[in-house]
This record gives structure tokens, sequence and C-alpha cells, in this order.
């Protein structure tokens, strides 16, 4: 009786290493550009300024540093630059990176962030 106990405790340790490791899989740049194009491009386009500021140069570059938008006070006086980590924090919630930015857009879902930021790494910066 002892073995079968000892056997399924095992089971169970097995089953949930796997599904975790299922849940952190490596960012997917392919998953990002969709993403992107679902949650991102109702306010940013790659090479053109809308509602947000062009989005193709964001990664690796200074915030509010893009001559071609009107960026908030909040921005432009922040000293961040955008990479995983600062990303990530922006998607998440962007008052707790910079507070009084102008975006109110959240993205929770940790795994699609991390697929978004893939993305716009990708397509390179500065």
């Amino acid at each position: 009786m002892r073995s079968t106990s000892i056997q399924m405790i095992m089971a169970v340790v097995v089953a949930s290493v796997a599904l975790l490791s299922a849940s952190q899989a490596k960012p997917d740049a392919s998953r990002g550009r969709e993403l992107f194009d679902k949650r991102c491009t109702g306010c940013h386009a790659l090479d053109g300024v809308k509602v947000g500021p062009r989005l193709r140069p964001v990664y690796g570059r200074s915030v509010g540093k893009d001559a071609q938008f009107p960026y908030s006070d909040a921005l432009k006086a922040s000293h961040v630059t955008w990479d995983e980590t600062t990303l990530d924090k922006w998607l998440a919630d962007p008052d707790s990176l910079i507070p009084g930015n102008d975006m109110s857009f959240r993205l929770e879902n940790a795994a699609e962030r991390a697929d978004i930021i893939a993305y716009l790494k990708q397509l390179g910066g500065k």
C-alpha cells in the first residue's frame, strides 16, 4: 500500500513539473506577431505614429525619445530603456513603471507579454 501511495505522489510530481515547464515555454516571436496585430495595432503601428508611437524601433530605445511622437511629460522625464524587463512591466501595468503616463492598456497574460516582447525584440531597435 505504501509503494502505491509513493507511486501516486511521484506521478503527481512528474505531471506538475511537466505542466510547469509547458507554461514557462520560451517566448515565441511568431505568436508575438499575431498577438501584436490583435492587441496593439488599435493604437500602434510598426512604422508610423497613431494614437501611440511607432513600435518597430522600440526595443533598446530610451523611453519617450521618438521625435515623431508627442509623449506625456512623465514619459519624457523618465530614464528607462525598453528591454524585456521594462516592456514586461509596462505591458502588465504602465503606471507601475512610469506613473502619470497616458497609456491605459494592460495585458495580464505573462506568456502573451513575453511573446509580444520577443516579436518587438526581433524587429530590432535604435
